[in-house]
Formats: structure tokens, C-alpha cells, sequence
């Protein structure tokens, strides 16, 4: 039997596939979200930054008046790299969008200030373009304001994205709340397996997001994948998100097709051999030096990441 969800550190069962919203089309996301919360899904994660959370809230008044129960849906958000220092104010901006009083998990989106009195709310930029970085920012702290967030009751999880085990390990000796969550880029050409075992260690629960490898979904026409594929019956993106399940993370799905959508759900079982598969050929990409990092922002900070390319 398929794992259909994860118990969170703080007790909170979290949906093993959800809907990711991130690049999706102006214009497409309401009904993407709309559609996907009626046809069995369960989890919708979007982002501030994005700048689609205004049609991801009418996408949730569309489902909610199609009899689909708030309880039932988790909803998740992050604050913005601008609002750091004043996450409370971030998620309410969120909050208002999405047409919610509360979201079920606040993540950190990435561990880094962004000048909150720049040039612009959400990509502020220095005169020579380069993006306007707080280098003395230290995220610990931004962390004691998710803590402080948390007893609000606008939230009912919190969590960090991005987050390499070098920030971790900074972070967690200061931490009064464990994260529940860490999301964070995943798929076969990128492991991170130095990661999900620190997770796993600590008891954060790991979310993938661009499972196929991102833009143009290069990890399709891998050898191991197409194989099992095969072997399944199934098609390669099939693989490419039950792989997720099957390591015990949770995977976020991105697609605005309505039969792309349902088909996204249909998770698979793998066994141990397709999983020794889909390692090996990760470690032969590690071996080549030929791991692929595919999201990596221009804040001109080293995030810690092994596995940079």
C-alpha cells in the first residue's frame, strides 16, 4: 500500500503529493487549484513570492463552495525573503490573499534578508542590478519570529525551505520549535542525501519540490527512470514523484493540465531494487561530477550546499 501521509513532528499528518503552484501561468491557477482540490488532492503549496496567492485563494473559494472542507485541505505558504524581520506581517499578507484566517504550515522560504526598505517588495536591488542583500542578517533570528508566529494560531506548522544541513545545524541548537518541515529541491541528479538524513535524524520531515527536474523535465528520458517505468507500466514522471514517497518525503507535483493533474496523484510503490536503481544512478552522476542544481537564486551567498553545481 502507497503512503498516502506523513505524521509531523508536531503530530500533524501532512498529505505525501500536493499541488505546487510555483511559475504557474497568471490565469491558470485558480482552476488548477479549484480542480486538483476536487479530484483528490489534498495539499497546496504556494509562496508570497510567487505572486499568485490572490488566484490561489480564489482556487480555495472555488473548491471550499464545491463542498471540499477547509479541515481537509493543507494549505501552505512562505515568507518571502523581504519579510524576515517581520514574519508576522508577511503571513498576514498571505493570510488576506488566500482568503484564510490560517494556513497549516509556514515556511522560511530561504535563509536570507533581502533589504526590507528596498527598491522593490520583493527583488530589491542595488545600483549595479545585483540583488540587495542584508549580509549581517542573521537567520536564527528570523526563526524567533516564526516561533513567536506560531502561538497566534495563523499557522499551525512551522518550517524552513532551502535549508542546507550547514544552516540546520546553525539553526537547531537555538531552536525552542523544531522545524517541522524542510522543503527543499529534490530528485535522482540531485540527492541531497546528506540532507534527508539530517532531517530524518531530527525528526523534519523533508518536501521535494521540481521532482522532474525542473524546466523542460530532463529526468524523464533517464535510463533508470524510463526502466522502471517499464517495468511498471506506468509513465517515467509516475517514477520520477513516487520515488519521493517511497524515501518518505513528500513531493509536490506542479501542473495547470487537468489530466496532468489527476495523473500526477497516481503514486506507485517501489521496491528496493528500483530504489538501488535510481541510487546508483545518482552516484554514478555524483562520481562524473554531473549532479544538477537546477533553483539556486543570485543572492551572492554560499548556502552550504554540497551539492552545488
Amino acid at each position: 500500500m502507497v503512503t498516502t501521509t506523513f505524521k509531523l513532528n508536531n503530530g500533524l499528518e501532512m498529505p505525501a503529493v500536493g499541488l505546487g503552484t510555483w511559475q504557474s501561468k497568471a490565469g491558470e491557477v485558480q482552476a488548477a487549484v479549484s480542480y486538483a482540490l476536487q479530484n483528490g488532492y489534498k495539499l497546496v503549496d504556494g509562496a508570497y513570492c510567487y505572486a499568485n496567492e490572490d488566484e490561489v485563494g480564489e482556487g480555495l473559494k472555488e473548491a471550499f463552495a464545491a463542498g471540499v472542507k477547509r479541515e481537509d485541505v493543507f494549505v501552505v505558504t512562505k515568507v518571502w525573503a523581504t519579510y524576515n524581520t517581520r514574519v508576522e506581517e508577511g503571513l498576514d499578507k498571505s493570510l488576506k490573499s488566500l482568503g484564510l484566517d490560517y494556513v497549516d504550515l509556514l515556511l522560511v522560504h530561504w535563509p536570507v534578508l533581502l533589504n526590507p526598505n528596498g527598491n522593490h517588495d520583493k527583488f530589491p536591488t542595488l545600483p549595479n542590478g545585483k540583488r540587495d542583500v542584508i549580509f549581517d542578517y542573521n537567520h536564527v533570528d528570523g526563526w524567533k519570529q516564526m516561533e513567536a508566529v506560531l502561538k497566534t494560531g495563523k499557522t499551525k506548522a512551522i518550517g524552513v525551505s532551502n535549508y542546507s544541513k550547514k544552516y540546520l545545524e546553525q539553526l537547531i541548537p537555538h531552536a525552542t520549535v523544531v522545524p517541522a518541515v524542510n522543503q527543499i529541491e529534490n530528485h535522482p541528479s540531485l540527492p541531497q542525501q546528506e540532507i534527508v538524513d539530517f532531517c530524518r535524524e531530527h525528526g523534519i520531515h523533508v518536501m521535494a519540490y521540481s521532482p522532474l527536474g525542473s524546466t523542460g523535465s530532463p529526468l524523464m528520458s533517464a535510463e533508470p527512470v524510463i526502466k522502471i517505468a517499464e517495468k511498471k507500466g506506468v509513465s517515467p514522471g509516475t517514477v520520477l514523484l513516487s520515488y519521493h514517497v517511497s524515501r518518505g518525503s513528500t513531493v509536490l507535483a506542479k501542473s495547470v493540465t487537468p489530466t496532468r493533474i489527476k495523473t500526477n496523484l497516481e503514486i506507485v510503490a517501489l521496491d528496493d531494487e528500483d530504489l538501488k536503481l535510481l541510487n546508483a544512478y545518482s552516484d554514478d552522476l555524483a562520481s562524473k561530477g554531473e549532479l544538477k542544481r537546477y533553483v539556486y537564486p543570485p543572492f551572492g551567498i554560499d548556502f552550504g550546499f554540497p551539492d552545488k553545481s
